[in-house]
């Protein structure tokens, strides 16, 4: 059935990024309907923000949830090597004197419905229990989607845009064969929920701790309302699946052989079933094309070892949508409309990856790095707090430097010295 509706543009997907380019959308006058499969709330991975999400809150006028739902508030991430030894954590307001200094971690549960509710609040449509099953086109151009809905009845929708925000789903850079996985960041996680474990005194309550376990691998720790944490472990499938593939045996196992991990637990009790996600990181090999575009893990995945995804997935929700904007000003939605939204994300994804891939080196150590170059500790604090769009070129041309002089035989060190 042909709804016979017309909007300026359809988002696909209601998570983080579809919310933000639905709510923008609608704060620039258009028409917009946000199509989401899922009922919320539900349950999803990735409850740490970064420090310049709060820019993007700021102007979808979120501000005031964060306090209202009691998120505890996170003021640093902090690292622990092998031998449980707390590195001084990297505090954001020792070099950010703005209110984004301070940041929070979520229950995505409630995180994902206030953006989808507050989207809906400032005029988008939002339809829930809608799977898009089919991107209309008329030759090269996108002009709307097709949709199942829960009672499996099947819909049009007529558009000039369509932003693809579906996710981890991702429907069209699959249906494209655009997606390519990153050879170089092949990790699995295992991942649970406890409450009452150990949470560290003072400032440091509701700071993201990343634990280094043998083999280059970590876990997260990330304090959540309610007296609950966030818990995984984040290593190589050969490694964690080296013998048994039971996901409670494996987080079990490797829980016990982190100190500083078994030590925070040990006052909590398990309160979720251990589950499983891979495939951490991919990318589109474009960004969009006349008449639609990608925007959040719908284009691109890293690895989570510096709370990227949210902070990724808000702002090309907002760049998107600020395209989309501009095209239709212009007169019409082409793949031209996109150049500079795919220029810019492609730059801050670069920057992210080659931070990923320096903390993944064997014998890099970001103690040692800033040692070797105290200069840099703003810019790389820069870089942990999403600061990415500004240039990082000298901080990234230090880090490649130092990474190769470490990687030499001579030079490495054992694993309990890191960080």
């Amino acid at each position: 059935m042909d709804t016979g509706e017309r909007y300026d543009c359809i988002v696909i997907g209601g998570g983080p990024a579809g919310a933000t380019a639905g709510t923008v959308l609608a704060q620039h006058g258009r028409r917009v309907a946000v199509l989401e499969r899922d009922a919320f709330p539900r349950h999803h991975i990735g409850e740490s923000l970064m420090p310049y999400t709060w820019f993007t809150f700021e102007r979808l006028g979120v501000l005031d949830w964060f306090e209202q739902a009691a998120c505890p508030k996170k003021y640093s991430v902090q690292f622990v090597s092998t031998t449980g030894k707390v590195s001084q954590p990297f505090y954001f307001f020792e070099t950010i004197e703005h209110p984004c200094s301070t940041t929070w971690q979520v229950l995505r549960s409630d995180f994902d419905r206030m953006l989808l509710d507050n989207a809906r609040a400032k005029g988008a449509e939002v339809r829930q229990g809608a799977t898009v099953r089919e991107l209309l086109m008329e030759g090269d151009r996108a002009v709307g989607v097709r949709v199942q809905g829960a009672d499996g009845g099947s819909e049009t929708f007529r558009a000039d845009a369509v932003i693809d925000a579906s996710g981890r789903d991702t429907f069209l850079a699959s249906k494209l064969g655009w997606k390519r996985r990153d050879p170089d960041l092949t990790k699995i996680s295992i991942f649970t929920y406890y409450r009452g474990a150990k949470r560290d005194p003072g400032l440091d309550e509701g700071a993201t701790t990343v634990a280094y376990i043998p083999e280059k691998g970590w876990f997260w720790y990330i304090p959540l309302p309610d007296d609950v944490v966030s818990v995984g472990v984040v290593a190589e499938a050969d490694y964690l699946y080296r013998d048994t593939r039971d996901p409670e045996a494996i987080f079990a196992r490797e829980a016990a052989d982190c100190i500083w991990i078994a030590d925070h637990l040990s006052t909590g009790t398990r309160i979720e079933p251990v589950r499983v996600t891979g495939e951490f990181s991919y990318r589109a090999e474009a960004i969009g094309g006349d008449g639609f575009c990608l925007a959040g893990d719908a284009f691109s995945f890293l690895d989570p070892v510096f709370s990227t995804g949210v902070f990724m997935a808000l702002k090309s929700g907002e760049m998107a949508a600020d395209a989309v904007h501009r095209g239709l000003d212009a007169g019409g939605v082409t793949a031209e409309t996109f150049v500079e939204y795919e220029r810019d994300m492609r730059w801050a994804l670069d920057q992210f990856r080659q931070l990923v891939l320096s903390f993944y080196n064997q014998t890099f150590s970001f103690r040692d790095f800033i040692r070797a170059h105290p200069d840099l500790h703003p810019r790389l604090v820069d870089a942990l707090v999403g600061n990415v769009f500004a240039d990082l070129g000298p901080l990234f041309d230090a880090l490649r430097e130092f990474s190769a002089r470490t990687s030499q035989p001579e030079v490495a060190q054992p694993a309990g010295a890191r960080p």
